[in-house]
C-alpha cells in the first residue's frame, strides 16, 4: 500500500473514530464544554504546549504521565499538581518526582488571561496530553471536558493507586479494572513507553545479579553498561528507538525484548494482552485508535463535575 493511501485510511478510520467518541458520554462530561464560557479554551492550550514541545521534545512525556498519575491516584481532579501546604506537607507530588508541573503554570496563566475562572487544571491537564500525542505521533482526538478540580491530596495514596513497574501481568490487569479499564487500555496505554526516561532503580531487579532471559542479551549488555550494580541513578530512555517519538515502536520492543520494565515484559506472559502486543505491533493505524480511545476512557476515571470541587485560579494551590 502506498504512503498517500495508508494516510487516506489513516485519516477514514480516525474520522469515524471521532465520530463515535462525540456519541459516547463519559461520567458527566461533554465535548465542547467551553464552546460558550470560553471557546478559544482548547486552542490556547494546544498553542502553549505546541511551543513548549518544539523548545524541548521531551514534553510530551511528561505530560502524558501527569495525566496518567493525576487519574490513577484520587481520579482526574489535578490534584498531582497541588503543592504542599502547612495544612497538607505531603500531597501527590511529594510521593514521586514528576516533571511539567511548571508547564501546567504556564498553560494555565495562559488561559486565564484569556477567560478568567473558566477553565479547570483537570482540563488543561487532559488537553495538555491530548496535545502532547498530537505534536509526537501525529495524530489527535477529541476529548471531553467538564472536570473540577479537586481540594485534597495525599502522597500515601499514590502507592495505591498507581501501578507498579514490578507488577507482574495480572497485577496490572487488577490495577487497571480497579479503575475501570479493561486489559485492552493496559496494552494501549502502554505505549506511552515508547517515550520518556526511567530511573535504573525501575529495572535493575532484571539485570542484577542474574540477566532477566526475557530481555535480549544486547540490550541487557547496554544497560548493564548504563546502570552498573550499585552506581547512581541515572534516567535512561524507555525505548532505545526514537525516544522522543510516541509510536507503536514500543510493541516491536517488547517483542525483541528491548523494554525496561518487569511490567513492560509482562505484557507477554498472559495470551489475552500479547495478543494485543502483537496487533499493535503489526497495525499502527489500529493502535492509534485504541491509544485515543483509552486516553479518553482514562481522563474520565473518578472525575468531579457539576458543582463538586472548584475551578483552581493556579494550578498549584486551592482556592480557599
Amino acid at each position: 500500500m502506498s504512503r498517500r493511501m495508508k494516510l487516506a485510511c489513516l485519516q477514514l478510520l480516525m474520522v469515524a473514530f471521532q465520530a463515535t467518541l462525540i456519541t459516547m458520554s463519559y461520567a458527566g462530561l461533554q465535548y465542547n464544554f467551553y464552546s460558550s464560557s470560553c471557546p478559544n479554551a482548547e486552542q490556547t492550550v494546544r498553542n502553549v504546549v505546541y511551543k513548549m514541545i518544539d523548545a524541548d521534545p521531551t514534553m510530551p512525556a511528561a505530560f502524558i504521565r501527569l495525566l496518567f498519575h493525576d487519574c490513577f491516584v484520587m481520579g482526574c481532579d489535578a490534584s498531582i499538581l497541588l503543592d504542599p501546604t502547612k495544612a497538607n506537607g505531603q500531597p501527590e507530588k511529594t510521593a514521586i518526582p514528576l516533571r511539567g508541573y511548571d508547564a501546567v503554570n504556564k498553560i494555565k496563566a495562559a488561559v486565564e488571561a484569556v477567560c478568567p475562572g473558566k477553565v479547570s487544571c483537570a482540563d488543561i491537564l487532559a488537553f495538555a496530553a491530548r496535545d502532547s500525542v498530537a505534536r509526537s505521533a501525529g495524530f489527535s482526538f477529541p476529548v471531553p471536558s467538564g472536570r473540577r478540580d479537586g481540594n485534597v491530596s495525599s502522597a500515601f495514596a499514590v502507592f495505591s493507586g498507581v501501578p507498579s513497574p514490578f507488577f507482574d501481568a495480572q497485577q496490572l490487569v487488577d490495577s487497571f479494572a480497579a479503575k475501570g479499564l479493561t486489559a485492552d487500555d493496559l496494552v494501549a496505554l502502554s505505549a506511552a513507553h515508547s517515550i520518556g526516561t526511567a530511573r535504573c532503580s525501575g529495572f535493575t531487579n532484571r539485570l542484577y545479579p542474574t540477566v532477566d532471559p526475557a530481555l535480549d542479551a544486547a540490550y541487557a549488555a547496554e544497560l548493564r553498561g548504563a546502570c552498573p550494580e550499585g552506581g547512581p541513578d541515572r534516567a535512561v530512555n524507555n525505548s532505545p528507538v526514537a525516544p522522543d517519538t510516541l509510536s507503536n515502536q514500543y510493541y516491536r520492543n517488547a517483542l525483541d525484548g528491548r523494554v525496561l520494565f518487569t511490567s513492560d515484559a509482562a505484557l507477554l506472559t498472559r495470551g489475552d494482552t500479547a495478543a494485543k502486543v502483537r496487533e499493535s505491533a503489526a497495525d499502527p493505524t489500529a493502535w492509534m485508535a485504541r491509544f485515543a480511545a483509552s486516553m479518553v476512557r482514562m481522563a474520565a476515571i473518578g472525575v468531579l463535575t457539576g458543582a463538586e470541587g472548584e475551578v483552581r485560579k493556579l494550578c498549584n494551590a486551592t482556592n480557599a
